[in-house]
């Protein structure tokens, strides 16, 4: 985990030594449950609880030694059990009933810290959104001026987006709640499916319904999925933010973190959209990760180990990213800095030709033939184009006379009907 992109919660969720704590509790449980059993003696249980957490340092000590890291960790812990009780620890159990189980619970946690960033960064855009709801501003296609638009229609879009991607998280994270303490080929041969039941119960997970002897990897996939298309929610966000913070349209800025921010080393005029240029590039690294997911859905048989190594590295940063990506796209629109009079000159910058599609449909309402009133308007709006005269004139030299001249209104009459929708969307913040 890199730490310039990992939030401090995240990381101590991830660390080794929050992992080795997970592990003592489950090992903890599936005693308990071995002991309602009368499989294992209750002092022994009672000795396990007393036990401390080893010491990640310890751990790695002994797998030196050993070159595995479940075997070093029991190790480590017994040694702080009384060897009467330390012989029923694990009982029954292989080394991925421990990994996998608290595995699933540790994503389920990871994954509730980026819900939790991503319902902060729903609840921002909506709220700039109804703040930008009348803020007019042109609308670009193949990024060449279009017709009217509004800045917060644009930002609710972006809040429906991330919304979609919550409702992918929840499923991911229903994916991934999951434990399995099933033995070496996932049979229950020397574990009753009580102790799975207890365990699992006791962490909020649910248990894999045909266990080989790992979770299946398809749901850790189905995550990382989730965590990347997310990200490029997020990304769809910082770009357009980018596009719009160009000096030659500055129609927005993003927050500078003081006033000591400098831009560039050798131009002090410089005012660069760092924060939205980071998060773009995040994005690239979570779909990496997505992808590497997916290679790891495919084990040997029962298991085999090719899928650990990768796991140790886009689990937890692929997590990290993702939120630390959310979070700072909340504190980027909570902060972002709107220029109104930019958007506007931009809209009135051709002259009105923002409006020639209304134009069109006026020429169409009065009963002109559909190819020979678009080749007038076309006509006048290429003559206006290269002179910068009013598209109103130009109009007029080719016969069209126009009752009224158009202006962002006429495109925005049942725009409400969106912001109808944003508020059902806004009914679901706390």
């Amino acid at each position: 985990m890199i730490p310039r992109y990992t939030l401090p919660e995240m990381a101590d969720l991830f660390s080794d030594q929050s992992r080795y704590a997970t592990w003592v509790r489950v090992e903890i449980l599936a005693s308990e449950a071995q002991a309602r059993l009368g499989l294992v003696p209750a002092d022994a249980v009672a000795d396990m609880r007393r036990a401390r957490v080893p010491l990640a340092a310890r751990v790695a000590e002994i797998e030196k030694e050993r070159d595995h890291e479940v075997l070093s960790f029991l190790a480590a812990y017994c040694e702080d059990i009384p060897d009467a009780s330390a012989r029923w620890v694990h009982l029954g159990m292989t080394s991925y009933d421990l990994v996998d189980t608290a595995l699933g619970h540790t994503l389920a946690r990871a994954t509730d810290l980026l819900t939790a960033a991503g319902r902060r960064l729903r609840r921002v855009l909506v709220d700039r959104a109804r703040e930008h709801w009348g803020t007019l501003m042109v609308g670009r296609t193949h990024g060449v001026h279009a017709e009217p638009t509004t800045f917060g229609h644009k930002l609710a879009g972006y809040a429906f987006a991330v919304d979609r991607s919550l409702a992918r998280l929840a499923a991911a994270r229903d994916a991934v709640a999951v434990g399995t303490v099933s033995g070496a080929v996932g049979t229950y041969a020397l574990i009753d499916p009580a102790v799975e039941a207890y365990v699992c119960a006791s962490l909020g997970l649910a248990a894999e319904p045909a266990p080989s002897q790992v979770v299946a990897r398809d749901r850790h996939a189905q995550l990382l999925q989730a965590v990347a298309a997310m990200g490029a929610c997020v990304e769809q966000i910082a770009l357009e933010l980018r596009l719009l913070q160009r000096t030659e349209v500055a129609e927005v800025e993003e927050p500078r973190a003081s006033a000591a921010y400098q831009g560039s080393s050798a131009m002090p005029h410089k005012r660069n959209p760092t924060t939205s240029e980071r998060l773009c590039g995040l994005a690239r690294l979570l779909r990496g990760y997505a992808t590497a997911a997916l290679e790891d859905v495919a084990l040997w048989h029962e298991r085999d180990l090719a899928h650990q190594s990768v796991e140790r590295v886009i689990l937890p940063d692929g997590l990290a990213v993702g939120h630390f990506q959310a979070t700072r796209a909340a504190e980027l629109v909570a902060g972002l800095r709107v220029h109104p009079g930019r958007m506007r000159a931009a809209l009135d910058a051709t002259g009105g030709l923002v409006y020639s599609s209304a134009v069109l449909y006026d020429m169409l309402g009065d009963g002109a033939e559909r190819e020979e009133a678009y080749r007038s308007a076309q006509a006048a709006a290429n003559r206006t184009a290269a002179s910068g005269r009013p598209f109103a004139d130009t109009l007029a030299e080719e016969g069209v006379a126009l009752a009224v001249e158009p202006g962002p209104g006429r495109f925005l009459g049942h725009h409400d009907v969106v912001l109808r929708r944003l508020e059902k969307l806004d009914e679901l913040e706390d």
